[in-house]
């Protein structure tokens, strides 16, 4: 977690990402790269590429980076190495670029969800990201004056696929002591005996190197519910995901546990790219 990649639209809920991530920059000596995206109408690929040479566009490029200048002297980012990064550009395909143009090994986003008709039609940049992101992503919900990862929940079906991007978990739950919480959850429609879980979760875990861990079934009548309602019963303090990044008609059909996580989870919830 030494390059953090820290989006911000200068809301309140991307300064409480940015103040998480200043806690773990501080914590892993890491840097951190802050990153405004200016998504502004123009009259086609040749306004953005010369945005230099129109006065309207660097006005807002001027505007944006006296904000981006207070921001960076907040009192929670001293003694924080910070770069700052204005672009014109789609929010969400910047921050996928910069996140691998930069070697990022998190990004870290503020998002306020989202329900009903907003969530169906609308979406938001943090889903965007968070499905297509090789990155890990951090999304924060609210203000964290002390982030704490100690209880940290990792749901899955534990299996081939999980293991390539649950290497990236052990590092995480490493590097801040966390006891990993092991989530199998079981539903009506994907029902497992106790016995074949457990089973294949003991497969699972055993490829890896990890002391301060515990398995769980817990039932439920659909994995998001059930997911919310076991980290709700232990009072974790984040919820881990890996993320299949499915797009089009695949994405619309089959929905996606980790957008619907970022979406109505209260804690944080950090995911992980398959």
């Amino acid at each position: 977690m030494k390059r953090i990649l820290v989006p911000t639209d200068f809301s309140k809920h991307a300064e409480y990402a940015l103040k998480v991530a200043a806690q773990i920059a501080k914590k892993n000596d890491g840097e951190i790269f802050l990153l405004h995206m200016l998504e502004l109408p123009t009259t086609g690929n040749d306004a953005v590429s010369r945005a230099h040479d129109i006065p309207e566009l660097m006005f807002f490029k001027n505007a944006a980076v006296a904000k981006l200048d207070e921001l960076m002297d907040a009192d929670y980012l001293d003694g924080v190495k910070i770069s700052r990064i204005i672009q014109f550009e789609m929010a969400f395909e910047g921050i996928i670029k910069n996140g691998e143009a930069h070697n990022a090994d998190l990004i870290v986003m503020g998002s306020h969800g989202a329900n009903g008709f907003q969530e169906m039609f609308i979406g938001s940049n943090t889903e965007k990201v968070v499905r297509n992101s090789n990155v890990p992503v951090l999304v924060i919900k609210r203000e964290e004056d002390t982030f704490n990862a100690s209880k940290f929940v990792f749901a899955s079906d534990f299996s081939d696929e999980i293991k390539k991007p649950f290497e990236k978990v052990v590092e995480f739950v490493n590097k801040f002591g966390s006891h990993l919480y092991l989530a199998n959850i079981n539903t009506p429609n994907n029902f497992k005996s106790t016995k074949v879980a457990q089973k294949q979760m003991d497969e699972f875990i055993a490829n890896f190197k990890i002391d301060n861990y515990s398995t769980h079934i817990y039932n439920d009548v659909n994995v998001e519910k059930g997911i919310l309602h076991f980290a709700k019963s232990i009072d974790a303090d984040i919820i881990g995901m890996s993320t299949h990044g499915r797009k089009g008609l695949s994405h619309f059909f089959n929905g996606s546990i980790s957008e619907d996580l970022v979406n109505h989870a209260k804690r944080p919830v950090i995911t992980f790219k398959i």
